[in-house]
């Protein structure tokens, strides 16, 4: 008896799912098809019932993000994209660059998991990065205000500001300059909002 739509759909949900918190954890080349499925709780031979090659998975990977554990984190961080405005834009970036993101390996998001990754990626999974810049970009000018050149050039500075950030402090763990390096780039971005 053939597996129902919602089963299939289910088990693609939980592979994309185990391979983004692994791509995360190890990065793209320590990661093994086998290793994803194991993870999922699934058999090898099923993964191809899903995706071709493993980098059709990690563009779904990253893609999944922005609905999926994103939409969770934006939610706990208290951002609500249908209330744009300056508080929206300071929970954004409290929220991002907090101490409990940096922590969050499993559910970092891929801008600071896996940037090195990307950057040697094929154009599909690249695409799939820009994709979150854009929206995390939006989400910053949609709540600075007036959608002008210099409302672009100061969402484009916070993404890079938080973003980059957090990719610098993620790759000293453990550390006290981790901390301080997550905490000034926090306090600049949220001093150049009220700027």
């Amino acid at each position: 008896m053939p597996y129902s739509v919602e089963h299939k759909q289910q088990t693609r949900a939980k592979i994309i799912e185990s391979a983004r918190v692994l791509f995360n954890r190890h990065g793209f080349q320590d990661v093994t098809i086998d290793m994803v499925m194991e993870n999922a709780g699934l058999t090898r031979g099923g993964f191809y019932n899903h995706f071709k090659t493993k980098e059709q998975l990690h563009h779904a990977a990253i893609s999944s993000f922005l609905h999926g554990r994103g939409a969770e984190w934006r939610k706990n961080a208290g951002v609500d994209p249908n209330s744009p405005g300056e508080d929206m834009v300071r929970q954004m970036i409290s929220g991002y660059l907090s101490s409990e993101h940096l922590g969050d390996i499993d559910g970092q998001c891929p801008m600071i998991a896996l940037p090195s990754d990307i950057a040697r990626s094929n154009p599909q999974v690249q695409t799939s990065y820009s994709e979150l810049l854009k929206a995390m970009v939006g989400l910053f000018e949609t709540g600075i205000g007036e959608k002008d050149d210099e409302s672009r050039q100061r969402a484009l500075s916070l993404a890079a500001l938080c973003v980059g950030g957090m990719v610098i402090a993620r790759s000293l763990p453990d550390s006290a300059l981790a901390e301080e390096v997550r905490s000034a780039a926090e306090s600049f971005a949220l001093d150049q909002l009220a700027s």
